[in-house]
Parts: C-alpha cells; structure tokens; sequence
C-alpha cells in the first residue's frame, strides 16, 4: 500500500527534528504513537528510514534520500495551501459567468462597478451565450437565465429588478398598415421573429383578460439581438416585441409606439443559478454574498 501524505509528512518531522518527541509535540500527538505509526511506514516500504537509539533519532541513506526529495514537495503543498487560505481570507480569485447578453446587459451591468469596487481582487469574466449552456461542464462558476429555464438541481438567487416585455412599432409602420386591436391581428402583420441559438423560433408569450396566450407570428425578418429588433422596429420592419428597459429611449423621442399593452406577459426575474449550497469558491460566495445585500 502506498503510503499517505499525512504519513510522510510524519516521517519528514521526525527526520527534521531528529526527535520522536519535538515531532510529536509539533504534531499535537504523542510520542509513542509517532513511533509507532514510523514502524508501520517502514514496514510497508520494507526499509528502515530511522537510526533509533535511546538518545537519538538520525535518518538512514534511505531516510535522507527519501528526505531531500520529499521536503521540496512537502514545502509545495504548504505554500499551495497558504495561498488557499489567503485566497479566502483576502477573496481573490477569478469569478466565471455565464448568461445571455439582455442579462450582462440588464440584470449584471449595473452591478459590476459596485462589485469591482468592493472586490478588487476578484477578476471577474463574463461569457454572453443565450443557448442554455452547461455551466458546470463548461468550467463556469455560475450563469443566470430566467427562472423558468433554470434545472431543479440548481440553487437559484434572483437578480436585478423584474424585466417586462413589449410590443413596439414605428408610428410609420403603424400609419401604412394599421395598429393590431388584437393578438390576431399581429398575425396579419410584419412581425420581427426571435430564434433561439438551439433553432427554436420564439411563439410570443402574451397575457391578457387573465389568460396567457403563446402566438406564432411571422414576417420576413428573424434575429437573435433585442437591439437589432429595436433599431428594426424604428426603421419600419415591422412589430418587435423586446425588453422593455432596452426600447426606453426609443419610445420616449417617439420613434417607436408600443402595441396592445394590455397583452403584454407580465415581468419576470432573472436568476445567478450554481451548483450546491456548500464550500463554495470564494469570488463566487462574495458575488452571492453582494447580490443578497
């Protein structure tokens, strides 16, 4: 059987002590227990590593051969552990993100200033991806996605205010091919499709009277980037329906009117979603720790 780290590192202290009981001090063991447990080092490797006498202890060739290529490994896993823990203590590190780009853009942007500023040891990397990506396999410490796209292993923690939908076309659209009075009407008009990056084409999630409504609308323009459907919108294309923070400017200088805001789907929240509720790394406990406050 090989033996174990804590078992060399045992034989190491003694070797460097000269001393079962300065060793067994250090250790917070006894003596005679150290002894013991270099009997059975020496007896799994078949050598003698120590000279013992009632007055000494001194290696064998054996013992400092495996001595001084032991030591420099030893010092290795000291110094790797020291930094771990002055990785905890100070919080540095790198933090790993994953998540769509209305997310970095909405839900995480406002934030970073603040978090940099409080964390300056932490570097922070965000990925944008609006497929649902495999954020453990993909070496990610956390992605956010909307509640609903979350899987149930996950421990989620909202973030940012709630995001509202809405439909929108120009005033010029709207005066060549008439304003939709109901959700059946988009389906006789130039409506701005959204594809997901799986190929799914996106059914408009409406609500209304009380009632959700899923519509598969068409037209001749299909994107995957609210602000490309926004700046389409402005140039007559058609009826988009966007984030509703993203279309702001838009709508207050009059370049876009909203349409049917009665159906639009109510807010929803962005979530930072991770595996497991323990030991975890320390940018991303001080990320969750400052989205909490």
């Amino acid at each position: 059987m090989t033996p174990d780290l804590h078992e060399l590192d045992a034989f190491a202290a003694v070797a460097r002590h000269r001393s079962f009981r300065k060793a067994a001090a250090e250790r917070g063991i006894t003596a005679s227990a150290l002894s013991h447990a270099m009997r059975v080092l020496e007896d799994r490797l078949g050598l003698r590593l120590l000279n013992r006498t009632t007055r000494s202890v001194t290696p064998t060739e054996a013992g400092e051969l495996l001595l001084a290529r032991l030591s420099p490994a030893l010092q290795d896993v000291a110094e790797a552990l020291t930094a771990l823990a002055a990785m905890q203590e100070q919080t540095s590190g790198t933090l790993r993100l994953n998540m769509p780009r209305p997310a970095a853009r909405l839900a995480v942007g406002p934030l970073l200033s603040r978090f940099i500023t409080a964390h300056p040891r932490i570097q922070v990397e965000i990925v944008t991806d609006d497929g649902l990506s495999d954020i453990v396999g993909a070496g990610f410490d956390a992605g956010i996605r909307f509640g609903e796209r979350l899987a149930g292993d996950m421990v989620a923690l909202p973030i940012g205010p709630p995001q509202a939908f809405v439909m929108v076309a120009s005033p010029s659209y709207l005066a060549q091919h008439g304003t939709p009075r109901e959700p059946a009407d988009l389906l006789s008009h130039a409506c701005i499709g959204r594809r997901f990056p799986s190929g799914t084409r996106y059914a408009w999630e409406l609500s209304g009277k009380g009632l959700p409504l899923t519509l598969s609308v068409n037209g001749a323009l299909v994107l995957d980037d609210d602000a490309l459907m926004i700046q389409a919108a402005r140039d007559g294309l058609g009826v988009a329906y966007v984030y509703e923070t993203m279309a702001l400017d838009a709508l207050a200088c009059g370049d876009l009117v909203t349409v049917l805001p009665a159906w639009n789907a109510p807010a929803a929240r962005f979530f930072l979603y991770y595996p497991g509720r323990r030991n975890l790394p320390p940018p991303l406990r001080a990320f969750v720790d400052f989205i909490r406050a």
